[in-house]
């Protein structure tokens, strides 16, 4: 009995996929085949459905517990100088031809208006966060590879079902990981490199759902 063409892709007995790149997918989206907005991010070319679910929960849910995480470090925007920097929440970011995740929190270099035209793209981009919760192993081997191989300085894994942060810095592109990685909890504050020698505090215990 034959199996499934995924069995066949892990098995190396199926016929090369042919990706999508950038363009094709912002051609799906403004022809209406995906649903503007709707949680598919581009991932190696493939469309993904980001999984914002509580483990176990139904995977088309959005967790309020997730949901919550991504309010609180909202508040960081608060703490930045507009005009320099601002955070980008759940919307895409251009890492190659065929790469265009939406991670939870992006902080961009530069103000909100000057990518009217654009995403953002490594060079403007000094962190990355994804809140994880059932997601938390893909989010530390497939994230961590795309983030690392685009060379983001600093890719921080909200870690709902543990209840502390991971940051990951020093990337290795050519590896597609991370040198280094810090775990932080309740009463420490992980702090973020910005430009010119800055940095902002995140505290553990204000980031974590109670």
């Amino acid at each position: 009995m034959s199996g499934t063409l995924l069995e066949e892709l892990a098995a190396g007995e199926s016929p090369p996929l042919v990706p999508l790149t950038v363009a094709q997918y912002h051609e799906m989206i403004r022809t209406g085949i995906l649903a503007d907005g709707a949680p598919i991010e581009l991932i190696d070319g493939f469309l993904v459905w980001k999984d914002r679910s509580s483990l176990g929960g139904d995977p088309m849910s959005h967790d309020p517990r997730h949901a919550s995480a991504i309010k609180r470090l909202q508040r960081l925007e608060r703490r930045l100088d507009p005009a320099r920097y601002h955070l980008q929440l759940q919307l895409p970011v251009t890492l190659t031809h065929a790469d265009e995740p939406e991670p939870d929190v992006a902080v961009v270099q530069g103000p909100a208006d000057a990518f009217d035209d654009r995403h953002p793209g490594p060079a403007d981009l000094f962190a990355l966060v994804e809140v994880a919760d059932s997601s938390l192993r893909y989010d530390r081997t497939t994230k961590q590879r795309k983030y690392a191989r685009a060379g983001i300085g600093q890719y921080v894994i909200v870690n709902l079902p543990e209840e502390r942060l991971e940051l990951y810095t020093e990337p290795l592109p050519a590896e597609g990981r991370y040198a280094r990685r810090t775990d932080y909890v309740a009463g420490q504050n992980v702090s973020l490199t910005l430009g010119a020698g800055e940095s902002i505090e995140i505290p553990v215990a204000e980031v974590l759902p109670r």
